[in-house]
């Protein structure tokens, strides 16, 4: 049967002699940044683990969590999760290098967290402030059984300390390559949560990547339009029982 995903996979085909092409309008590109300016904006502590646990080491204990205790992770700890799955590595020639690699440094996944059980944190939703390590608060509540029904009823999303929720800015990858951007977007993403699966393991701490999303019930949760940017997948994160 060939259904929509079908159909995009064989019409997003590169092929040899046939590739698609266009001149890039520079003055167009998509900017690389959200920021919300009239949010509230708490800054993040600097935080190093505690010990460092090698590559090796982190692999090996990786698993997804769906257990967690009713305990809170600390501000620096999710400030760590959010740098190391997403943040600025390093600044090189006036180019911001991330710890997620990207497909035409294009950037297009933008980060929330709905906040349950954080220290020194109101519940509620967050914008990572990317360029400037910092969160911006979007909604003061308690998200707790609003986010789980999001997530098809996983109960998971309301015991877990928080929930990363990551969405695509489309254009910012459809300036360069059209249609195919999509493909690169996904993969994006699936660089991003890898980064926190493995930074969670780091922290002792444990998470469960979800795929399984009501799109719009997220997107509503987070006040995005769900066309222009829309919720592509979500990681909650806690500690382990």
């Amino acid at each position: 049967m060939n259904g929509t995903g079908d159909r995009f996979q064989r019409e997003t085909k590169y092929e040899q002699g046939k590739m698609p092409g266009h001149k890039l309008d520079w003055s167009a590109k998509p900017d690389l940044y959200k920021e919300y300016p009239q949010a509230g904006k708490i800054e993040l502590p600097a935080f190093e683990p505690a010990r460092a646990m090698s590559l090796d080491k982190t692999l090996r204990q990786r698993k997804s969590i769906r257990d967690f205790q009713a305990r809170p992770i600390s501000k620096g700890q999710l400030a760590y999760l959010l740098w190391a799955s997403t943040g600025i590595q390093h600044v090189e020639e006036g180019y911001e290098f991330r710890t997620a690699p990207s497909a035409g440094a294009l950037y297009p996944i933008e980060t929330y967290v709905v906040v349950n059980n954080v220290k020194s944190l109101e519940s509620g939703a967050y914008h990572y402030s990317i360029r400037n390590h910092l969160l911006e608060q979007l909604m003061q509540r308690d998200l707790r059984q609003q986010i789980a029904t999001a997530a098809l009823g996983q109960g998971m999303c309301a015991t877990a300390a928080a929930v990363f929720i990551w969405s695509a800015v489309f254009e910012r990858c459809k300036w360069k390559y059209g249609q195919r951007a999509y493909r690169y977007i996904y993969l994006d993403a699936g660089h991003i949560a890898e980064n926190l699966a493995l930074a969670t393991v780091s922290l002792n701490l444990g998470t469960c990547e979800i795929g399984a999303l009501y799109d719009d019930h997220v997107n509503a949760i987070i006040g995005i339009d769900g066309t222009e940017e829309s919720a592509i997948c979500m990681a909650a994160v806690g500690i382990p029982q």
